[in-house]
This record gives C-alpha cells, structure tokens and sequence, in this order.
C-alpha cells in the first residue's frame, strides 16, 4: 500500500484542503507525507539594473521566498503532527513546478502524490495552465487528484 504521500501546496486558497485531505488520508492508510513548496526562482536582471542592484533583490527574493516556504510547511507540520502523521517538509527554487515536483518525489522516495485542483475548466486551463494536469501526463507515481 501507500506509504509516504507526496503534497504540493504552495500557501493559497487550496493549501489547506489539500493539507487536511493528504492527512485524513494518510491516517487511514498509516502513511507519512512528505510536504513540498516549489518557490520560483529570482527574476533575471534587465538590461538597465546595475549588477550590484540585482544581487541584493535576488538575495531578498529568496529570503523571502525561503520564509515564505518554511511558514507553509510550518503550517503543514503543525496539523500532521496534531494528527499523528509523521512529516517531512521540503522546498525548492525553480520555474519549472511541474518538474520540480515530479522529480522531488521521486527522489524523496514517495509513492503516491496528491494534488488538489483548481477545476477551471479548458478557458481556464488555456489562460492559467494546470500543474496537476501535466504532473499527470509526466510522472510515473500514481496521483491522487481531489477538487
């Protein structure tokens, strides 16, 4: 069976459903998860801001991307371990989410992912994209998809 789920939250409106299921979840099936916080990496530098400039902002940015991560997951630890699941928190820097993801949890040793999505439909797909769509058509771990 399952033994350590794969979560992607990224702090927003879905966050919580998606913490609150992978845990119920997780009690049932006596798992551990594993959470994880794809934060995007510092903007490139444009042609008219001095280097030194663009070395204390992409320094910001990951300070705050960083905290911002380790406050999510700090969340997400509280409400597993109110619950008795053992927890893992990680997080990572990178453009490329749906990459990010997949190999995390594949590295982390995990066997299932679970994902919440937003349900926009195909206008809403077309405009916004869907991480959980192409984590789908791109892992080899099975997906737990909850709207």
């Amino acid at each position: 069976m399952y033994r350590n789920l794969f979560v992607p939250v990224d702090g927003g409106l879905l966050s919580d459903r998606a913490m609150q299921a992978s845990i119920d979840l997780a009690c049932q099936l006596g798992a551990a998860i594993t959470g994880f916080v794809v934060e995007p990496d510092a903007p490139m530098p444009t042609d008219t801001m001095p280097m030194q400039n663009y070395v204390l902002a992409a320094r910001r940015h990951v300070e705050q991307t960083d905290e911002h991560a380790r406050a999510v997951l700090s969340r997400f630890e509280l409400k597993a371990s109110e619950a008795g699941v053992v927890f893992t928190g990680l997080h990572a820097h990178n453009d490329g989410v749906d990459r990010a993801i997949i190999e995390q949890a594949e590295s982390s040793g995990c066997d299932m992912i679970v994902m919440l999505t937003h349900g926009r439909g195909a206008l809403g797909e077309l405009l916004f994209g869907s991480h959980t769509k192409t984590v789908l058509s791109r892992s080899k771990l099975p997906l737990l998809v909850l709207h």
